[in-house]
């Protein structure tokens, strides 16, 4: 029985003339801060879920010990994207963090905080609460799973958890929400977080 982190790396950063998982953050790219932080935590595997250019990804990126799988539906939205990461996670897994792949201020002590606070009680979902503001992370037992492979489009991860509070656990974290990077400005604003952060 493991503990999944699936990374979801297969946008199409459509507002970037290049992926943006590829943008420069420290001395390794945004998907690469992301990857590394999810490998350094204590979950017992990562697995990065590529889509459009995944060949340039993969030359970039140094994944380490980290699966990586192709989601050749990165079209049709993040589910597609999920599905493939929850197949690739097996029949083992025992529960599955969902990490964005351009969200590089999620540090691994915060997933090791969502992770020992899942084990208290193994709730169906979880949720980090980033000082009242609810973002990544989410943990998600097998008890979800099946409602997670009837998710279709965009967003549709935030709809089912809004759509179940009373089977949502939150997880206090005493830090300001990571930013993640849809925009060019977002990318200058998560460079900033990280100067503030070190």
């Amino acid at each position: 029985m493991s503990v999944v982190g699936v990374v979801l790396g297969a946008g199409r950063s459509s507002r970037f003339g290049s992926p943006k998982q590829i943008l420069p953050f420290g001395d390794t790219t945004l998907l690469g801060q992301v990857v590394r932080n999810a490998n350094a935590s204590s979950l017992d595997r990562t697995v990065v879920v590529l889509g459009r250019a995944s060949g340039e990804l993969r030359d970039a990126i140094d994944f380490g010990r980290a699966e990586v799988v192709e989601n050749t539906a990165y079209g049709t939205g993040c589910a597609s994207s999920l599905l493939a990461g929850l197949d690739a996670a097996g029949d083992d897994c025992r529960a599955l963090f969902l990490l964005l792949g351009d969200q590089p201020g999620v540090l691994t002590g915060f997933i090791d905080r969502a992770h020992s606070v899942w084990r208290i009680d193994r709730p169906w979902a979880a949720v980090c609460s980033y000082r009242g503001r609810l973002g990544h992370p989410f943990v998600f037992s097998p008890t979800a799973f099946e409602d997670l492979r009837g998710l279709h489009g965009d967003k549709a991860v935030w709809k089912l958890i809004e759509a179940n509070p009373d089977r949502v656990r939150e997880i206090e974290l005493d830090a300001e929400l990571p930013p993640d990077v849809d925009t060019p400005e977002d990318y200058e604003r998560v460079l900033v977080h990280r100067r503030e952060a070190s």
